[in-house]
Formats: C-alpha cells, sequence, structure tokens
C-alpha cells in the first residue's frame, strides 16, 4: 500500500510542475508579446520573456506591421526526478502590432511609410 501511495504522490507532484512550467510558458510569452507590439527591441523582449520563462526555454518572435507572435516552450523535468522523461510545455501569444512600429534591420522606426 505504501509503495502505491508514494507513486501516486510522486505523480501529483510531476504534475503539478508540469503545470506550473506551462503557466510560466504563458506568461513568459503575454508579456514578450506585449512588450514587443509596443516597439521594445527584440533583444529586450527576448530578455524580458527569459526573466518569466522556466529555466533553458526557447524563445522565438515574429514582428511584424500587423501583429506580434512570441513563442516560449521548454522541456521540464522535475528536480527530484533526474531520471524521469521530460515533458515539453509551449505556448504563443499574439499581439496587434502598435501603429507606428516597425522593426527592421534591428533599427526601432516610428512611422509604417518610413521603409
Amino acid at each position: 500500500m505504501l509503495p502505491s501511495l508514494v507513486v501516486v504522490l510522486a505523480a501529483a507532484m510531476w504534475a503539478v510542475a508540469v503545470v506550473g512550467a506551462q503557466l510560466e510558458c504563458v506568461d513568459a510569452a503575454r508579456a514578450g508579446a506585449r512588450a514587443a507590439a509596443r516597439g521594445e527591441s527584440l533583444d529586450r523582449v527576448r530578455e524580458l520573456a527569459a526573466d518569466l520563462a522556466p529555466e533553458g526555454a526557447q524563445i522565438a518572435i515574429r514582428r511584424d506591421v500587423g501583429t506580434t507572435v512570441v513563442t516560449v516552450s521548454a522541456r521540464v523535468r522535475p528536480k527530484w526526478g533526474e531520471r524521469l522523461p521530460t515533458v515539453s510545455v509551449g505556448t504563443d501569444a499574439v499581439a496587434v502590432t502598435e501603429e507606428g512600429v516597425v522593426e527592421r534591420g534591428g533599427m526601432r522606426l516610428l512611422g509604417r511609410d518610413r521603409w
């Protein structure tokens, strides 16, 4: 009875760790999309998202005239279970790029007519 209880408890703790990492990905992607849509530099957006994302997360940013998309993904393994397989979590966040913000060649330009 006791070994099965330990297994169920371990599975529950692992599920909590995975859900926590998923929520961190959601928060990081959302904050990154908002910052990128406002016109923050892509380096700053990546830094902001990395601060909120799980350790080792991958961050992808795509910004164009109409929309901004930030994708955050990570592989999660409980700290107490090095032998357990990893679980992939991640999400996309989309924001409308604010009027007048265009990123081109690493420079922040104001005004859509300044291509």
